[in-house]
């Protein structure tokens, strides 16, 4: 894990994983929620749904390099506290 580069670590289900906001992984959540600036995202990261904190957690795991197509699922599967606390946390460590 690279705190420089602004990845931190989730636990679940007994593994760890790399959650990270990459440029890449801003534009897929921006695409997603269907917002065309910075601060329209602000606005809109207040009132996720559950699938749509599914979603960001998904980018933001391909972000620190998780990949396959048991992805989505297993996105799906964490729980909400769980992944809305990686979620605020990655945002955090990116942005500050």
């Amino acid at each position: 894990m690279n705190g420089a580069r602004g990845e931190i670590e989730m636990q679940f289900g007994g593994k760890r994983y790399v959650l990270c906001l990459t440029l890449g992984a801003l534009a897929e959540i921006e695409t997603s929620l269907g917002c065309r600036s910075i601060t329209e995202l602000q606005l809109r990261m207040k009132a996720l749904t559950a699938r749509e904190i599914a979603g960001v957690l998904a980018a933001l795991l391909r972000g620190g390099g998780q990949s396959g197509e048991g992805l989505d699922a297993l996105c799906r599967n964490v729980p909400a506290g769980v992944a809305a606390s990686a979620v605020a946390e990655a945002f955090h460590a990116a942005l500050g």
